[in-house]
């Protein structure tokens, strides 16, 4: 386990995990060949010389290729000093982010194992929240030594709060013909998870077509916004004012929000422009542009109107598509005016808006050898000798793939 080199190959063979184990996300893995045609939108690619030209001027290169997972990486977030990754196998652990380490890590970073894939990974003060595939969103205190075991601190729905529940009949919701479970449960996998702003609540999304509020202080769950999609809900984030984003296997994008002296979230806006389902959203930082990504291939970009954020009923609007990929994209990452996605293609891109309002692909990252599941980025606060200057930007880019590995990219990005 530990460092790599990048040149070498990045194959593992994966017999012993099925084809079952892909389930619901993992079928938009599927070759261009089965995919939908895209979107009918504008394209907002700048020229290809005017991206050949800024990927010229863009130095990237793969610092470390890092190995230790034997399954799936589905999930990564950065915490600190810390890199933590959740894989198919139930498996977290944690990475060492130092640069002086040059990623020579230990053999056990194993920090926590519990049952059921790791599909999403945040991080709210000292708690870690993993969600998985076995319906469950766990809580672990974190610690600051890779040798040790995390704490676990809670499994949600708390025993407490599935007590508190339980007599009334108007607690109850049916899950399946014969089955009833109280709305606090998820039924089906925990596929995404998002903290507010402040810390106070975490988000979960499901593929029971669910998303639920849970208080990040004893871990009540506050609110299920039940039959929120037609289909699963692989995607949700959050906006620092508030509004709410939920991406479906129905092709469809969700805007929620709760209003001022109302208890619960309203649909705002319903979003349909893909033409399959939607895997991944992220938002700028000002939370005006969002962008989402599906298998049709396409990264679509919607902008806010001039009323949306004075709690009126406006919505984004669709300015259009970043066309670049060849199959389904399957995540993406914001980080200061940089928007990362990851493929089934094997690829990342790295994309950046122009004073024009077209978006420069600045980098295609190879390397991985099966499709690239989830990211993580940050400014790069190393400024490494020889590599930058005062005209360029430093980032660092992570990616976990379906080929076991997770790999760091170092990005040197001119000003426009």
């Amino acid at each position: 386990m530990g460092l790599l080199p990048c040149h070498l190959s990045c194959h593992r063979d994966n017999e012993s995990q099925s084809n079952s184990n892909h389930l619901h996300s993992e079928s938009s893995t599927s070759s261009i060949s089965s995919q939908p045609s895209l979107p009918s939108v504008p394209s907002l690619n700048s020229s290809s010389s005017q991206q050949e030209q800024q990927a010229t001027k863009t130095h990237h290169m793969c610092k470390a290729t890092l190995k230790g997972h034997t399954s799936y990486v589905f999930s990564l977030v950065l915490g600190g000093k810390f890199l933590f990754s959740g894989s198919l196998n139930s498996e977290i652990r944690a990475w060492n982010r130092d640069s002086s380490t040059s990623y020579n890590h230990p053999t056990d970073n194993i920090i926590a194992s519990s049952s059921g894939a790791v599909k999403s990974l945040v991080i709210s003060e000292d708690k870690l929240f993993s969600a998985h595939q076995d319906n469950k969103i766990r809580v672990w205190k974190i610690g600051n030594d890779l040798h040790q075991k995390y704490k676990s601190i809670g499994t949600l729905p708390t025993v407490n709060d599935q007590f508190l529940r339980c007599f009334s009949p108007n607690n109850y919701v049916r899950v399946r013909r014969h089955k009833e479970k109280t709305w606090v449960h998820h039924v089906d996998t925990v596929s995404a998870l998002a903290v507010s702003r402040d810390g106070s609540l975490l988000f979960s999304a499901s593929w029971d077509k669910t998303f639920k509020i849970w208080r990040t202080s004893d871990f009540r769950c506050l609110e299920s916004v039940g039959n929120a999609h037609d289909d699963a809900i692989s995607t949700i984030a959050l906006s620092k004012d508030g509004f709410v984003y939920t991406g479906s296997a129905d092709n469809k994008i969700k805007a929620w929000k709760r209003h001022a002296g109302e208890k619960k979230h309203s649909l705002i806006a319903t979003l349909e422009r893909h033409k399959s389902a939607v895997n991944a959203l992220a938002l700028s930082n000002d939370g005006t542009v969002l962008y989402s990504g599906a298998s049709d291939r396409s990264i679509l970009v919607w902008e806010r109107d001039g009323n949306f954020s004075d709690g009126g009923n406006s919505h984004m609007v669709l300015v259009g598509d970043i066309i670049g990929h060849t199959q389904a994209i399957l995540c993406l990452a914001v980080v200061i005016d940089l928007v990362c996605s990851g493929s089934a293609d094997k690829t990342v891109r790295i994309w950046r808006k122009r004073i024009d309002r077209s978006y420069a692909c600045l980098a295609v990252l190879e390397g991985h050898q099966r499709p690239v599941k989830c990211l993580a980025a940050a400014v790069d606060s190393s400024n490494s000798k020889g590599v930058s200057d005062s005209s360029t930007s430093d980032y660092l880019v992570y990616s976990g793939s379906l080929d076991c590995d997770i790999k760091v990219w170092r990005l040197s990005v001119p000003f426009f």
